[in-house]
């Protein structure tokens, strides 16, 4: 089916591969492709995919819709908190923030559109609405806008590091201060597309932390970030040598990770406090552990009683000296 379309004025002398990108929202090599293969064109001329538009030009979208497997659901997404303006869902662990190119499996927004949710126009195309992510290994509490006036106020208040978000780790080690700050910035690694790393050349990155439990071989505690730097968390923690319990690609011990029953990080996204958009009330919404968080710090707790009544016995049968 085909639609007709008039030359926005904002993109009249753009490059035509250019101007169906943003008319579109779509990646300009994906422009390019439907330019080459004839699904976008100018009427009444010929015009390759470097060709200046025109004012006056009528550009003719013929687009073949491509034949794709719908996206899976996840259904067992919790719901935390709505109202006309925002949704916040608890989100599970192998479930992604939105579409994205390689990606198969459910989404954030997919799951609540399913249910239908009504999420706002505002945003990029298959990202409206999100304001802020969870990597599809964390779990946790997200939120996403329904409104126009929510989604620009939430992104200002994410932005400027308004919203307070409060997550549980638990690194490997004992770590010697009680509560610290990392501020390092953050970069792609060059070693690999999908890490990153402390680099001079990253953005500014800081995280807060507290100890909540030491286990001597591991460490949990309550984390809040001041930037939201992607895989923030694992990445600074790994810096000072403390890698997420169950996070193999920054570190983690593979044989700790299986004797706990973990197939992912040990992180979660806990707690979220934030100004209502509309009626500014400050509104807290707090999650639980999901089960393979849970059973695995519970398995760390018993390692640590029985290393510690270990530890007192060899105590209680070691030689006393003999007095003088």
């Amino acid at each position: 089916m085909s639609r007709l379309v008039p030359a926005p004025d904002a993109l009249v002398g753009a490059r035509f591969d250019v101007a169906v990108s943003k008319m579109l929202g779509i990646s300009r090599a994906k422009a390019a492709e439907l330019i080459e293969t004839g699904q976008a064109r100018v009427l009444d001329r010929e015009i390759a995919k470097s060709s200046t538009l025109m004012a006056g030009d009528t550009v003719e979208f013929d687009i073949v819709e491509e034949q794709q497997t719908p996206e899976p659901i996840c259904r067992d997404m919790a719901i935390v908190y709505e109202d006309d303006d925002v949704v916040v869902v608890d989100k599970p662990v192998g479930v992604a923030a939105h579409a994205s190119v390689g990606w198969t499996g459910p989404t954030v927004l997919g799951s609540l559109l399913d249910r239908g949710v009504h999420i706002t126009s505002y945003g990029a195309p298959g990202r409206q609405g999100i304001v802020s992510r969870l990597d599809v290994g964390t779990s946790g509490l997200m939120l996403v806008c329904k409104s126009e006036l929510a989604y620009k106020e939430m992104r200002r208040q994410f932005a400027e590091h308004e919203v307070v978000k409060t997550y549980h780790a638990l690194v490997q080690g004992n770590l010697k201060e009680d509560k610290a700050t990392i501020e390092a910035p953050i970069g792609r690694a060059k070693v690999s597309d999908f890490r990153f790393c402390v680099t001079p050349a990253g953005k500014p990155a800081v995280t807060h932390w507290d100890v909540m439990e030491r286990f001597g071989e591991a460490t949990l505690v309550s984390v809040n970030l001041e930037t939201g730097r992607t895989h923030q968390i694992r990445v600074h923690f790994s810096s000072i040598g403390h890698p997420l319990v169950g996070d193999p690609m920054y570190g983690a011990n593979p044989v700790l990770s299986h004797e706990l029953g973990l197939d992912r990080q040990w992180l979660h996204a806990m707690r979220l406090e934030f100004k209502h958009p509309r009626t500014k009330v400050w509104t807290t919404v707090q999650s639980q552990y999901p089960a393979d968080l849970a059973h695995a710090l519970e398995t760390m707790r018993e390692r640590h009683v029985q290393s510690s009544d270990q530890d007192h016995m060899q105590e209680l049968v070691a030689p006393q000296p003999v007095a003088q």
